[in-house]
Order: C-alpha cells, then sequence, then structure tokens
C-alpha cells in the first residue's frame, strides 16, 4: 500500500503531540508505541492505559427483522442478545473459515451497531450488502466515529472522573446517550484481558475525550503494547491467528459459535465437531532464554521436522518470556509437548502450554 493509501483516524494530531510513534498498520497510520512497549502494557496491567480504535469500522443495521437476518450471517446467537448487550462473533465463508470476528451491539429492536477491524472495513460492508434482504438497511457511519478503548484496574475510576452521572454497564453491557451535540456510545469490553471499556463519540470529539482521559490518569498506549496484552490473554488477532482459510473451532473458539441454528460456515464447523480436525491453535512459551518469537517464525519437533509456523509471537512484559501461537497438527498439540522455534536460523526451544499464558492473580 502506497503512502497515499494510508488513512488517518481523527486523533492522529493528538497522538503527534503526545509522543506517538506512528506506523502503518491496516491501511492506518497508528501509533506503535509513546514511550515503550514496557511501560504501557505495565500501565494497563497495573493502573490504566488508553488506545486509539477509531481505525476500526462502525455499521449500523436497521428494519425489520434485523435480528433474524443477522443470525443466518453470523455464527454466534443473536437471539440471545437482550438490548442493552454485545456479543463477540465470526463473519464466515462456506468454507467455514474466518472473514472477520467482530462486536455487535443490540441497541434495540430491529437496530443493531456493528464494530469490524480495520482491514476488513470494505469486504465486511460489500459481504453483508451480498446477502442483505430487502427491508433492512446497512450503513458504513466509520468516518463520522471516533473511538478509544480505556483499559486497565482503574478503567473504572477513570470513567467516573469523566462521567460522574453516568454508570459504566455491566460486562458486555452497553450504554448511549447524547451530549454537548454529540452520540457517545459505551461497552463493557475489551481486548486486553483487564476490567475495562470501549467509548465511541463523533470524530470531531475524539481528540477532546482522548485527551480528558489522559488528563484522568490514562497512559497513552500503541499497537505494541496492545499486541503483546492480547497475546498474554490468548485474544486471536485476524488476519494473523484467524484468517478465512482456517475456522473458529480449528482456533479453539467453537463456543463463539450455535452450531444448533443455521448460519453461512455452519456445516464445515459442525462436521469438524463431529469428526475432528487436522491442526489446531496452540499457545507456546519458551523454556529457556531466546530472541523474541514473531509471527512466520517456523515450530519444529526436537528431531528437527517442521510442523507449522507461529501466526502471533511477542516478549511478554508480564511473564518476562517468549509466547507465541500457531496451528499445529493435532498429534503435536499436547500440552506439555516440547518444540524449537526457529528465530533466523537459530533453534530456541519452547513447549506447548494450556491458553492463557497470563491470569490476573
Amino acid at each position: 500500500m502506497s503512502d497515499q493509501e494510508i488513512k488517518s483516524t481523527p486523533l492522529e494530531s493528538l497522538h503527534i503531540e503526545l509522543g506517538g510513534k506512528m506506523v502503518p498498520f491496516a491501511g492506518w497510520n497508528m501509533p506503535v508505541q509513546y514511550t515503550s512497549n514496557m511501560d504501557e502494557h505495565t500501565a494497563v496491567r497495573d493502573a490504566v492505559g488508553i488506545f486509539d480504535i477509531s481505525h476500526m469500522g462502525q455499521f449500523f443495521l436497521r428494519g425489520a427483522g434485523a435480528e433474524e437476518w443477522l443470525n443466518g450471517i453470523l455464527a454466534n446467537d443473536v437471539n440471545k442478545l437482550a438490548i442493552g448487550e454485545a456479543q463477540y462473533t465470526f463473519m464466515l465463508n462456506e468454507q467455514g473459515g474466518v472473514i472477520d470476528d467482530l462486536i455487535i451491539y443490540r441497541f434495540g429492536d430491529d437496530k443493531i451497531f456493528l464494530v469490524v477491524n480495520a482491514s476488513m472495513i470494505d469486504e465486511d460492508f460489500a459481504w453483508l450488502n451480498k446477502h442483505l434482504t430487502d427491508g433492512l438497511t446497512l450503513t458504513n457511519e466509520s468516518d463520522a466515529w471516533a473511538g478509544m478503548a480505556v483499559q486497565g484496574p482503574d478503567a473504572v475510576a477513570a470513567y467516573a472522573k469523566l462521567f460522574p452521572t453516568r454508570e459504566l454497564p455491566k460486562r458486555n453491557g452497553i450504554d448511549k446517550w447524547d451530549q454537548d451535540g454529540s452520540t457517545f456510545i459505551v461497552c463493557r469490553t475489551g481486548y486486553t484481558g483487564e476490567d475495562g471499556f470501549e467509548l465511541f463519540t463523533s470524530a470531531e470529539q475524539g481528540a477532546t475525550w482522548f485527551k480528558n482521559f489522559v488528563d484522568a490518569g490514562a497512559k497513552p498506549c500503541g499497537l505494541g503494547a496492545r499486541d503483546s496484552l492480547r497475546l498474554e490473554v490468548c485474544y486471536p488477532l485476524n488476519g494473523s491467528d484467524l484468517s478465512p482459510e482456517r475456522t473458529p473451532v480449528q482456533a479453539g473458539l467453537g463456543f463463539f459459535c450455535a452450531l444448533d441454528k443455521e448460519f453461512i460456515g455452519r456445516d464445515v464447523l459442525k462436521k469438524q465437531k463431529e469428526e475432528g480436525m487436522k491442526e489446531r491453535l496452540v499457545a507456546i512459551k519458551y523454556t529457556g532464554k531466546g530472541a523474541p518469537p514473531r509471527p512466520h517464525y517456523g515450530v519444529f519437533t526436537k528431531d528437527g521436522e517442521q510442523i507449522g509456523e507461529l501466526s502471533s509471537g511477542v516478549f511478554s512484559p508480564s511473564l518476562k518470556e517468549g509466547i507465541g501461537m500457531g496451528y499445529l497438527p493435532v498429534k503435536f498439540a499436547k500440552i506439555g509437548t516440547e518444540v524449537d522455534i526457529d528465530v533466523r536460523g537459530r533453534k530456541f526451544p519452547g513447549k506447548v502450554v494450556k491458553k492463557p499464558f497470563y491470569k490476573k492473580d
């Protein structure tokens, strides 16, 4: 992708003002870090950090029967969503592969808000429109919104400072209101394994509210900390751990797929559940010192046979060791299996471990 095609979020100028080091990511100019990955990672684990998520896509689905239609498109059971609740789910192709993982928010009868991955905005919108039925309206309002994720044990306190008259919703709950000429949407979810929430507001007001949270004690965090935080708790990254060639069942996420209903890709997932799989996504960590693991590094048996490659890999600031995930043949996917990770021609010992790598005490 050329420099001319790189997009900017509404918060880009603020990131630069705050010292963010900017890099291209999923077609967007995003901060990879402000101080250091270690500082930002630790702030989220111990206090509170804030991430720009304005690059993600925001769709609205409206019309009679919206829930019923969406239930035939997405893998999770939309009918389980009460008004005011959110749900993690998958958009699959006919082969059961992951087009995207996303969160849907049910605002009311026949009105649903969808948040999709930044690199998949156009593809997701086209896919949904391809299957859209008469009477339903799907709009891509991504340019109108700014988004931020506030994460960490002190996230609730930061929210209370800025919105003293509003209470954060319960886990996976949502709230929506109008204030100062802008609409606010908040959801109690996250991508770090910590307590926290996502806040969406108008693109025009996004930088103001991001700065307000920084002033309330939230440390600005970049993509580096996001990646190490999410990998420590084994949250998958679309395009790396999830892809159109892999199913949620292979990724160990079959519990987000309601196989008792019809949806695109269901039959493949059902067959995998019944007959088993050839490969599945496992967690691997170093058993000794080694250069930080990275995506696409080869995974080998102790006899030197390559059996896969890492889909994700980082040095874990919390555990002080290298960690990664990758798809391995089932016979090598058992917990305790010893492997070697090839890092630019050097082999470092590791083993398959139980997910997640990190849990709060």
